[in-house]
């Protein structure tokens, strides 16, 4: 657009970008920079919803949530998680998710550790949301002395922490356990098994979520999520008893052996020539019958735990 000053008769220009202008402009090209800001995004999502019922419980002295409304909570926390990041990250959401795909070949070492920091920093200033939010509430709570341990504490709403009588070997165990279930999972992405309807994966994930929160979460708040540990410094908290180990390893050995089971005993035996989303029946009747190749392949799901 030019118009001029008829006083002085000195021309001036004025550039108005359009929308797909200014769009195409703020567009990221780099591909793994989207990745992770969209995983950034994903953990950020997640950890405000499930910090934000735990402040809720804690500061109203169990009068507006507890225990089961917090669990409640991540279940579709994880589904938005996941349809938020699902198609461009991947939704990882998780270090014990990732690394069975870099020792399979599926991810490279590079991507996990890039991963790991994003969800490492996504949690940290994620956590900023609910502090804010209930600044007010804490005060009130707390009286000012906000405390890690106590019958006043506030720590437990930005990180998990374990039950008093829980040892060591017993807390590896839930560790292990919780995030072999959760590997589990993986059954839902499976298209040459009974996965999930297309679109609903992340529902199914919720809820299998759900399910193991309410019934592995009594010894230690299922952390099974190194960054929800980590990035509140678990290591001077627990340096003492000795557990900062547990929730730094156990998740990630988890992982292993639920991705080794799941693989072992199921998804390595599928027949070959067999098309996604067909029962082992019909695959068979395909194999034997026709004799025409499989002419569908499959398509791996981007969700991730």
């Amino acid at each position: 657009m030019e118009s001029g000053d008829q006083g002085h008769g000195v021309p001036t220009s004025v550039s108005i970008q359009s929308p797909g202008e200014v769009k195409d402009w703020l567009r990221i090209r780099s591909l793994p920079a989207w990745q992770c800001l969209a995983e950034f995004l994903a953990v950020s999502v997640l950890m405000l919803l499930i910090q934000g019922c735990s402040a809720q419980a804690v500061t109203s002295g169990g009068t507006k949530g507890n225990f089961f409304t917090v669990f409640l909570a991540g279940s579709p926390g994880v589904m938005l998680a996941t349809y938020v990041s699902g198609n461009v990250s991947g939704a990882h959401l998780n270090p014990a998710f990732s690394l069975p795909m870099c020792l399979r070949g599926h991810l490279p070492w590079a991507r996990f550790l890039i991963y790991s920091l994003v969800q490492l920093l996504s949690v940290f200033c994620a956590s900023g949301v609910p502090y804010a939010l209930y600044d007010d509430a804490l005060q009130n709570y707390t009286g000012g002395s906000r405390t890690v341990t106590g019958p006043k504490e506030t720590a437990s709403i930005f990180a998990t922490y374990p039950v008093p009588y829980l040892s060591l070997s017993n807390g590896f165990l839930d560790q292990v356990l919780g995030t072999w279930m959760l590997m589990m999972g993986k059954a839902i992405l499976d298209t040459w098994n009974k996965g999930a309807p297309a679109g609903l994966e992340p529902v199914v994930v919720g809820l299998l979520i759900l399910a193991i929160t309410l019934s592995m979460g009594a010894n230690c708040g299922l952390p099974i999520n190194l960054p929800r540990t980590s990035a509140h410094g678990f290591l001077p908290t627990y340096a003492g008893n000795g557990w900062w180990w547990v929730p730094v390893v156990g998740p990630l050995v988890g992982g292993m052996l639920g991705t080794a089971t799941s693989q072992l005993l199921v998804a390595q035996h599928h027949p070959e020539d067999s098309e996604p989303s067909q029962d082992l029946e019909c695959a068979q009747q395909e194999a034997s019958g026709s004799g025409s190749p499989a002419a569908t392949q499959l398509q791996e799901s981007k969700l991730r735990l």
